[in-house]
């Protein structure tokens, strides 16, 4: 019988495959969502805590960010990586990993950060900001990290980072900030 005797059946047609369609769509979706919530977050820098690494003072200006929750899982944070934190008391954090645990931080006069007394030497091509003494760290004191993590914003004029509230307990780690999405003119990797 041909197809052009029978529209009934070839409309049948058509509409099964719109629904395979959208059917293919709605679980491709779901999967991408699954894959978002369990690996990924996106969030906007609205603190000059970060500059000039990350940019922001509001929603309407800030640095659009990718955050990757995966890597946390299969290793410890790394020293200079720029990490996104959990707060018990407010909204989550960015700040850079400075002082690993059972390491001892102190800003020196040079405003530079001494790990265990001795410098530490910055990654290639990441120009280390120069850190205030306050805090925990003021006037040459030491403070250790214990278990935790010590994280300093890189603009310490304006940062609430382990100075004044100690070193962050690795279960407050929600992952590492890999990407800025946004603006398009800062678009790139931020890890060094």
């Amino acid at each position: 019988m041909n197809e052009r005797e029978n529209p009934p059946r070839l409309a049948w047609r058509v509409c099964r495959w719109l629904l395979r369609q959208c059917e293919n769509c709605l679980a491709l979706s779901g999967l991408l969502s699954i894959i978002y919530f369990l690996c990924f977050d996106v969030s906007v820098m609205t603190s000059p805590s970060m500059s000039p690494t990350l940019q922001g003072t509001s929603w309407r200006n800030g640095d659009w960010l990718l955050t990757e929750k995966i890597t946390y899982r299969f290793r410890r944070p790394a020293r200079w990586e720029i990490v996104r934190i959990r707060r018990d008391e407010g909204p989550m954090i960015i700040k850079r990993v400075v002082g690993l645990p059972g390491e001892s931080i102190r800003i020196g006069n040079d405003r530079n950060v001494l790990i265990d007394g001795r410098p530490v030497k910055p990654p290639a091509g990441f120009d280390c900001p120069k850190y205030i003494s306050q805090g925990t760290v003021r006037n040459g004191q030491t403070a250790a990290c214990g278990e935790g993590y010590f994280v300093l914003g890189d603009d310490t004029d304006d940062s609430d980072d382990s100075r004044f509230s100690g070193p962050v307990p690795p279960e407050k780690s929600v992952g590492r900030v890999w990407l800025i999405l946004a603006p398009r003119s800062r678009f790139g990797f931020v890890n060094p």
